[in-house]
C-alpha cells in the first residue's frame, strides 16, 4: 500500500519527546571510547576499516530510524536484511511522518537514546537543515555522481522514482493529459501526498504539475496555479493519503512516486489501482540519506549508510520500482539486478531532476503561495 508520510503526527512526535523518562543517548553511551570515535567518523576508515565499523556498531546493537513506512521503496525487506546481516536491532519509529517532521523529531529529543540515528529526506528539507547532518563518506562514494552527493559528505541521494498518478479504475477515467484531472468526473478525488511546503512527495507533485503545464524547474509557479485551478474545480481533496485510504475508496486518485503507487496495488482492499505516468516530461527526485549530528548509536547509524549503498540494499530500491542512485556504477559491474530493471524500465530520456538552486526557490515560492492558491 501506498505509504505517506502524513503531517498530523507532529504534535504525537511532541507529546513523545516531552513524555520520554528513558536514559539518554550520553547515559547509553557512558565513557565509551569508541562511540565517541564513531561520533566523528567521516569514514570507515577513521574507525579502522569495515570490520571495526561492523564491531562498534553491533557492540551498540540498535539502530533508530524514522518515517521509513514498510512499503516505501521496500524498506520492510531493506530494514529486515541489515537485522539479518548484523546483530543490531532496528528502531521503526513515526513511519508516516513527513520530512520536516524528521527534523523536529530529531531536536525534540536531542540527547536521549530514542533520537532517530539516520534520516530519509526530501531535497528542500535537506537543504534547510545542513547544521543537523554529521559528515559520512560511504565506500561506494565514487559511484556517486558529483551532483547526487554533498562534497563534503554531509548528505547523499539514495533513490528516486517518477512523479505518477495513482487511481482506482473502478472509480475515475484513467487521466492521459494533467488537465484531464479538472474534469467533473475527478470531483472532490484528486489528493496529493502531504502538505508540499514540508513534505517531499507533494512538493514534488506541484514542481511535476510545473513541467506539464508550460512551467519549468526554474519556474514552479505554473504548478501552483494548476492545483488551484483543480481546487476551484472542486476536484481537489485535502486528505493525506494513506493506505487505508485508498484501500476505502476515500483517496481515490494520488498523486506520489510511481514507487508508492505501484506498491498500493498490492494492498488496496481488492480495487484496481493502477499508475499513470503522464506523456511529457517526467519529473525525479532523489531522497537524501543523512546521519544524525546526535545520533544515540553513532556507529550503527554509519554502518546503515554503507549498507543502504551496498548492491544488496541499492537493487531492493529497484525491485520495488525505485531508481537507486548507484544504478549505472552496478550496471557497468555487472551487480545490477538485471530482471528488476527489466520489470521497472529505464528512466524516460525527458526525466527532470530539480537542482539545489532551483529546489530552493521552489520551496521558499510554495512555503508563500501555496495556502492562497489552494484557499
Amino acid at each position: 500500500m501506498t505509504p505517506t508520510r502524513p503531517l498530523a503526527a507532529a504534535a504525537a512526535l511532541t507529546v513523545l519527546a516531552l513524555g520520554l523518562a528513558g536514559c539518554t543517548a550520553a547515559d547509553a553511551a557512558g565513557d565509551d571510547a569508541a562511540a565517541g570515535t564513531a561520533a566523528t567518523a567521516t569514514s570507515a576508515e577513521d574507525l579502522g576499516g569495515m570490520d571495526a565499523l561492523v564491531a562498534a556498531a553491533e557492540a551498540e546493537g540498535e539502530l533508530n530510524v524514522i518515517a521509513l513506512p514498510d512499503t516505501w521503496a521496500n524498506y520492510g525487506k531493506i530494514i529486515d536484511a541489515f537485522e539479518a546481516e548484523y546483530d543490531i536491532t532496528v528502531n521503526s519509529d513515526s513511519p508516516d511522518v513527513s520530512s520536516a517532521e524528521e527534523i523536529t523529531a530529531a531536536e525534540n529529543l536531542a540527547g536521549q537514546d530514542t533520537a532517530p540515528d539516520v534520516f530519509d529526506l526530501g531535497s528542500a528539507v535537506t537543504l534547510a537543515n545542513l547544521d543537523q547532518f554529521a559528515k559520512y563518506k560511504v565506500a561506494t562514494w565514487d559511484d556517486i555522481a558529483d551532483d547526487h552527493k554533498d562534497a563534503d559528505g554531509a548528505w547523499v541521494h539514495d533513490y528516486t522514482g517518477l512523479m505518477s498518478v495513482g487511481y482506482d479504475a473502478d472509480a475515475v477515467p484513467e487521466p492521459e493529459t494533467l488537465d484531464d484531472l479538472l474534469g467533473s468526473e475527478y470531483r472532490g478525488k484528486v489528493a496529493i501526498n502531504g502538505d508540499p511546503t514540508q513534505a517531499g512527495a507533494a512538493a514534488a507533485a506541484v514542481q511535476w504539475a510545473a513541467l506539464q503545464d508550460g512551467g519549468s524547474a526554474d519556474d514552479v509557479s505554473a504548478g501552483v496555479s494548476w492545483f488551484g485551478e483543480l481546487a476551484d474545480a472542486g476536484n481537489f481533496l485535502p486528505t493525506d493519503p494513506t493506505p487505508a485510504t485508498i484501500a476505502s475508496g476515500e483517496t481515490p486518485v494520488v498523486f506520489d512516486w510511481s514507487y508508492n503507487n505501484l506498491a498500493a496495488a498490492a494492498d488496496a482492499g481488492g480495487r484496481d489501482w493502477r499508475t499513470a505516468v503522464l506523456p511529457g516530461t517526467a519529473l525525479g527526485s532523489y531522497y537524501n540519506q543523512a546521519v544524525n549530528v546526535d545520533a544515540p548509536h553513532p556507529a550503527a547509524a554509519r554502518l546503515w549508510q554503507e549498507f543502504i549503498m551496498s548492491d544488496e540494499a541499492q537493487n531492493l530500491y529497484l525491485a520495488a520500482g525505485a531508481y537507486p542512485v548507484r544504478l549505472a556504477a552496478m550496471t557497468e559491474a555487472g551487480t545490477v539486478d538485471q530482471d528488476a530493471l527489466d520489470a521497472v524500465g529505464e528512466q524516460p530520456a525527458d526525466t527532470v531532476q530539480l537542482t539545489t538552486e532551483q529546489t530552493e526557490a521552489a520551496s521558499a515560492l510554495l512555503a508563500g503561495t501555496w495556502a492562497q492558491a489552494i484557499g
